[in-house]
């Protein structure tokens, strides 16, 4: 049976709709259930296993048998082509401290390809959108991405792990790439960088250490909006490195990049 990408970006809207909801209704009542992962600075609380939770069930309403891959709760297998991939809430240190810019991401993938996603800021309401080989979109406006042409012209968006050596190394990077361009912008949530070059808002974007979850919704996203999106050096974005640039500056990019081991350290 053929799987239609916009029927499946059809249910995750309505899905991550309802996590986004559910997401600011616990921030308004108050964080709890705080813990920590990787690190003491990597946070998750409630709201994040409740939002999974949420989608979870919903997904399996709606399309039963399908496989989910979730930050909080790992991977679900299913029986079909249909893989869903989830970040409940990106950005949950934002979501903590009460900084508006965090974001419920869910993703269609089907035959190992990403067909369809969503990124839903659930304080602005502001809901991005793509299907393979149908644009890109923020709400009914269609991305078309940035038209710089010089890297030193270029607002460039980052992130950092949460590791301290990792954060070293990549300190060390942004203060090199610092003089070559515009300026950088750091927000918290990689989702939203994603859909903020796709529309302009940034030029480029670039992060080591992003797990699937955290790029596969927004990639497909700056992809559909007319921005390259892979890794360095030919390779595919992924933990090493997720670069999304417009064609004019991918390689001067690039080569900053590389010259300057973005992808390197721990």
């Amino acid at each position: 049976m053929t799987v239609e990408p916009n029927e499946l970006l059809q249910i995750a809207v309505r899905i991550a709709g309802g996590a986004a909801d559910l997401a600011r209704q616990m921030r308004d009542e108050g964080v709890t259930g705080i813990t920590t992962k990787s690190s003491a600075t990597d946070v998750v609380t409630a709201a994040d296993r409740a939002a999974e939770r949420y989608v979870r069930e919903a997904l399996r309403d709606s399309r039963p048998g399908d496989a989910v891959l979730g930050e909080e709760a790992g991977e679900s297998p299913g029986k079909g082509a249909v893989r869903w991939i989830l970040d409940p809430i990106d950005g949950t240190v934002n979501y903590l401290y009460g900084v508006p810019h965090y974001a419920v991401s869910l993703a269609a993938e089907v035959d190992g390809e990403v067909v369809a996603g969503v990124v839903r800021n659930p304080v602005s309401g502001e809901q991005w959108t793509a299907t393979r080989g149908g644009g890109a979109w923020r709400g009914e406006v269609r991305l078309v991405g940035s038209t710089v042409t010089e890297l030193s012209q270029t607002l460039l968006a980052t992130g950092f792990g949460y590791a301290a050596a990792r954060r070293v190394h990549q300190a060390r990077v942004v203060a090199k790439l610092l003089p070559i361009v515009r300026d950088i912008r750091r927000f918290g949530a990689a989702s939203l960088d994603l859909c903020f070059a796709a529309e302009g808002r940034v030029d480029a974007y670039y992060e080591k250490g992003l797990n699937l979850w955290d790029h596969a919704a927004g990639g497909l996203i700056a992809a559909e909006a007319g921005l390259r999106v892979g890794g360095l050096s030919g390779a595919g974005a992924g933990p090493d490195l997720v670069v999304a640039a417009p064609p004019a500056i991918w390689e001067p990019l690039q080569d900053a990049l590389v010259r300057l081991d973005a992808a390197g350290g721990p």
